[in-house]
């Protein structure tokens, strides 16, 4: 007897889809279930959720040993009388306060970040990216096309308020993406089939990780009082 017929067992129920695996006797008065209306779903336990917790513990110990490594950044206590020259924000925030510097508060307090947010939210439910394909992969010159018309209006309205920290990373990015639409599926470069194979929603995503990680890095290092730029190494 084979592995799958070792699975089958007899049993009493009504319910087709709650026993698949089994022999279910449907009783006289009683229909069984055989029409579903729901989507295949994929078990994530114990694959998904033991990533996730191995992720997790994985982060608490780097962040133990960061916090036994390297003190705090904590500054003197406040003092009402003296505002310190420039005033930062906390450094989860110097991203939309490095923002503040090229934008009006609404624009780059809550359009812009109101804006990445539904993207990333609403993105992933586009047709194309139902299947988690690579974005090149079908309609490539139709979405080349509309591709190019985003990168030129986005990098024309960088150039006017110049947003230089905004457009560099956007263009490389961009570069990228141009990269994966020349690959093809069975390149023999590993790096260029790994672009190919990517969706949109990653692309979006790894442009918005990008752009948080600039923007902080600029607003803690690069920036002095006034908000000018200053070199790091220069006190």
């Amino acid at each position: 007897m084979s592995d799958v017929e070792k699975k089958f067992a007899a049993g009493m129920d009504s319910d087709s889809r709650r026993t698949p695996v089994r022999v279910a006797f449907v009783t006289r008065r009683t229909s069984p279930h055989v029409k579903a209306t729901d989507d295949p779903t994929v078990m994530t336990y114990p694959e998904g959720i033991l990533r996730a917790v191995v992720a997790v513990q994985a982060l608490a110990i780097a962040l133990v040993v960061v916090s036994l490594i390297w003190d705090a950044p904590l500054e003197e206590l406040a003092d009402p009388m003296h505002t310190p020259n420039p005033a930062k924000a906390p450094w989860y925030f110097l991203g939309l306060q490095e923002l503040l510097h090229y934008f009006p508060p609404v624009v780059a307090g809550v359009i812009i970040p109101g804006l990445v947010v539904v993207a990333l939210i609403v993105i992933p439910y586009f047709n194309i990216n139902i299947e988690a394909e690579g974005i090149w992969l079908k309609n490539r010159g139709k979405r080349l096309q509309i591709f190019g018309a985003v990168v030129s209006i986005f990098s024309a309205v960088m150039l006017l308020f110049h947003v230089y920290a905004v457009l560099i990373p956007t263009l490389l990015i961009a570069a990228l993406m141009v990269l994966a639409a020349q690959s093809a599926p069975d390149s023999p470069s590993r790096f260029r089939r790994w672009l190919v194979s990517k969706p949109v929603s990653y692309w979006v995503m790894t442009w918005f990780l990008v752009q948080a990680a600039v923007l902080t890095i600029i607003g803690t290092h690069f920036r002095g009082p006034g908000w000018s730029w200053v070199w790091p190494w220069r006190s």
